[in-house]
């Protein structure tokens, strides 16, 4: 694997008196779509937290384009290339759409093509025709590919997605599925975290399956859907 855009090297991170990570370690490679799966309550969206500052770890390192970036504060990690989607879309209600995208615009790696709303648009042709309608009056589909969107405003080095398609329709899933796989064909860097197994093993490089803040497998795709007892054993209900 080519040098880790993201490394993450034994985390521990705690809710006051109360440990979630024990010790989580994963890598993304510039270009390289990467999956955090695991059952609910289990650390992931904790681990994405750790990442973007918003629970700084007491303990082990996160390094970003070599830069150690455990001890700063969440708007500098931002700043230096990574792009959240966070869990619960977190759209600003009372902008419209068409705001939201304008309102995280920014550039500042000095892409050559960066994104612009009319890229967006193309992305996701369903966001032009509400482009005028406030966010907190969107369908949860058109306010994820919202989410989705924005993120990408900044023109992140890294995507990170805290559960991408959870609670959509089967068809806005698909949608989202095909952005994604569009943004890696791309070669934009991602991390995702989402349960669907089957789409992820379609499209992602490689997996961490986390367990009681543990990580407890990483592989392949090839790997992933070639091991049923593992999905079972982890991931199952």
């Amino acid at each position: 694997m080519a040098e880790a855009l993201l490394d993450v090297a034994g985390i521990e991170t705690s809710y006051g008196l109360s440990r979630v990570l024990f010790g989580i370690s994963l890598s993304v490679a510039a270009g390289e779509m990467v999956s955090l799966m695991g059952r609910n309550g289990m650390g992931k969206t904790t681990t994405v937290r750790s990442i973007m500052g918003l629970t700084p770890p007491a303990a082990g390192s996160i390094r970003f384009a070599g830069t150690a970036i455990r001890a700063l504060p969440a708007y500098r990690i931002a700043k230096l290339g990574l792009g959240l989607v966070p869990e619960g879309r977190q759209v600003f209600p009372n902008l419209t759409a068409r705001e939201n995208l304008v309102a995280t615009a920014a550039n500042r790696s000095a892409v050559p093509e960066p994104w612009t709303i009319e890229k967006i648009f193309t992305l996701f042709p369903r966001l032009e025709a509400r482009a005028n309608a406030m966010a907190n009056l969107l369908s949860g589909g058109e306010q994820q590919m919202l989410a989705i969107g924005r993120a990408l405003m900044t023109n992140p080095r890294l995507l990170i997605l805290d559960e991408a398609t959870e609670g959509l329709a089967p068809l806005i899933r698909d949608e989202i599925w095909r952005c994604l796989e569009l943004l890696r064909s791309a070669g934009q860097s991602i991390l995702v975290i989402d349960k669907n197994v089957d789409a992820l093993t379609r499209i992602a490089d490689r997996h961490y399956i986390i367990e009681r803040g543990r990580v407890v497998w990483t592989g392949s795709s090839a790997a992933l859907a070639a091991a049923p007892d593992i999905q079972h054993r982890y991931l199952g209900i």
